[in-house]
Formats: C-alpha cells, structure tokens, sequence
C-alpha cells in the first residue's frame, strides 16, 4: 500500500479549510485517512499553518509521498530541510546550524515583504491624495472659462441691437424727401395758372384802347 502526504477538504460552501493527513493513494481525496498531521487555512493572511514535525518526518522516513501542496508546506516550515539534512547522514549540531541559518533567512525575508507591503500602501495614500488635490484644480478652470464667456455674450447681444435699428432710420431719411415732392408739385401748379391770368389779363388791356 502506498501512503500519500496530501490535504483532505473540511468546512462548507466558499469557507474550505484543509487537514493534511496521511491517506492510502487509491482512496479518493476527502475519504477516510490513516493519520492526521496538521490542517492549513488558506482563508487567513498570512496563512494558517500547523503541522507536528514528528508525525510529518515518520511518514515521509516510512516512504510516503508528499503532494505538492503539502511539500511546500513542508518547505516553509522548515521540516523538508529538517528531513533532507538527516536523510544525508548529517549530524544533529549540522543539522541545527543549518536550521537557525535557515531560521535567520525566513525572518530577513519576512521583513523585507512587509517593509514591500508597507511601501506599496504609503504610495497608494500619496496617489489617492493628489487625485483629491487636482478635482477641485480642474473645476476652477471650468468656472473660470464659464464666468469669462458670459460677459462675451452679452456684449455681442448689445452690438447686434444697434445694427438692426439702422435700415430702418435710413428708410424713414430716404421716405422724407418723397413726400415733401409729392406737397411741392400742387403748389408749382398753383403759380403756373397765376401766370396764365396776368398774361391773359395784359392783352385785354392793348386790344382795348386800339378800339
């Protein structure tokens, strides 16, 4: 029978946590196990781990086969080096330098993800703030653009007044003299009879002493 190291779904619908557990490879995956050797909480930041180191180092010194999954898993705890380190006949004074040096790894690299995480935050404040600063920059232009076209459009109404009131004087200047023409022609009339009776007047006077 062969053993694999692999994880065994718990918890319901959109809530999964994990247990590792040693299981017979030919059962399916969340079928009965032989032994139980942690669980793993993906749900969690960072994740929940727990593993017994004992029970892991059996079963993998005993043969079985670890998923990928739960190798790494192993890994970040430390009990894959752990096993590598004995299984290559090191001694336990070795062993232990190698895990504090592995230990002192962990812990560097672990600050330099938050210090990363830290960063990452700070500048997402600083671009957050500067959009805030330039909204109220960008309307005043608007307003000022929008104050600055109203007075255009009022002096353009004023200009366009004057110019529509000016053929109607020049009709009313050019329409004057008509109909003064039209007063003086009766009167020109008037002075050509006059002229007509004098004359007429005048002959009757010479015929009548020649009588």
């Amino acid at each position: 029978m062969s053993v694999r190291l692999r994880l065994a779904r718990m918890g319901r619908k959109k809530v999964p946590f994990y247990r590792i557990v040693a299981i017979d490879s030919r059962k399916w995956r969340d079928g009965s196990y032989i032994d139980k050797i942690g669980f793993y909480n993906p749900l969690t930041e960072p994740a929940d781990v727990e593993i017994d180191k004992a029970k892991a180092i059996k079963w993998l010194d005993d043969g079985a086969i670890p998923s990928d999954t739960v190798k790494n898993l192993f890994r970040k705890a430390g009990i894959w080096l752990e096993w590598n380190l004995k299984k290559s006949g090191k001694s336990p004074q070795d062993i232990e330098q190698e895990l504090e040096k592995w230990r002192a790894t962990q812990i560097e690299r672990e600050r330099r993800r938050e210090a990363k995480e830290a960063m990452e935050k700070r500048a997402k404040e600083a671009e957050k703030k500067s959009q805030k600063v330039e909204e109220p920059a960008e309307a005043e232009p608007e307003k000022a653009q929008a104050t600055a076209t109203e007075p255009k459009a009022e002096k353009k109404s004023k200009v366009e007044e004057p110019a529509a009131t000016e053929p109607e004087e020049v009709q009313a200047a050019v329409t004057e003299p008509e109909a003064g023409n039209e007063d003086a022609a009766p009167a020109g009339q008037a002075e050509e009879s006059n002229t007509a009776v004098e004359e007429s007047e005048a002959e009757s006077e010479e015929k009548a002493p020649q009588e």
